[in-house]
């Protein structure tokens, strides 16, 4: 069963260099997006990928397409998983991030998302939003992470033989996935940068570990 997951952020959006939320809503790739692309290419330019896989946002598919341009080796199949996807915020998609948190921390004490992090945790602090959503569409914690697990069960079912993939994911997602199977990283606090490369290696036995995190 045992495979390797080059696990990479996809490059800055608009509304990545404008901190606001984006989730399941996409935005195009700045200039910086497209150089933060090209860069975590020719990182991984020496890795022959037998698949390629990203969430379905547009901003991830470009992203995993650019890194394949960069590859010296044969272009893998390449595929869209929605398990990967970022976070939905619901209702907050596209807000500034910096009032939405100081809206839903204050009643807890707590003026800023990483106030809210270190107060409550990040299983806590994805619910607190889901219930300030009005509409009820901003995932909590359970949704969210049960659709990355079966993602992973996914990959597992699909790959093995000492299998090479790529997945083009977001930050939120990525954090998620490292702080479960590697807290020692702190990785909810620690965000990985637009273009960077995490390394996961799955077992014979389906265990996930983190071999790096966040290189860029």
């Amino acid at each position: 069963m045992s495979f390797t997951i080059y696990l990479t952020r996809h490059g800055q959006t608009i509304l990545n260099k404008y901190r606001r939320f984006q989730g399941w809503c996409d935005a195009p790739l700045t200039d910086q997006g497209i150089e933060d692309a090209k860069k975590a290419g020719q990182r991984l330019k020496d890795v022959q990928f037998d698949f390629a896989y990203s969430s379905d946002s547009p901003r991830a598919i470009q992203t995993r397409d650019m890194i394949i341009a960069e590859n010296q080796f044969k272009a893998p199949e390449t595929h869209e998983l929605p398990n990967f996807r970022e976070q939905s915020f619901g209702y907050f998609e596209g807000a500034d991030s910096g009032h939405i948190w100081t809206m839903v921390g204050l009643p807890h004490g707590c003026k800023t998302y990483y106030e809210i992090l270190d107060n409550l945790g990040a299983a806590a602090t994805r619910d607190l939003l889901h219930e300030a959503d009005p509409w009820g569409d901003a995932e909590d914690d359970q949704t969210y992470w049960n659709r990355i697990a079966a993602g992973f069960e996914y990959l597992k079912e699909h790959h093995g033989n000492g299998e090479t993939l790529l997945l083009v994911s977001h930050s939120l997602t990525i954090r998620t996935i490292v702080d479960h199977f590697a807290p020692k990283y702190n990785a909810t606090v620690n965000g990985p940068k637009n273009g960077s490369v995490t390394k996961l290696v799955v077992d014979d036995h389906g265990k996930i570990s983190v071999e790096y995190y966040n290189h860029y």
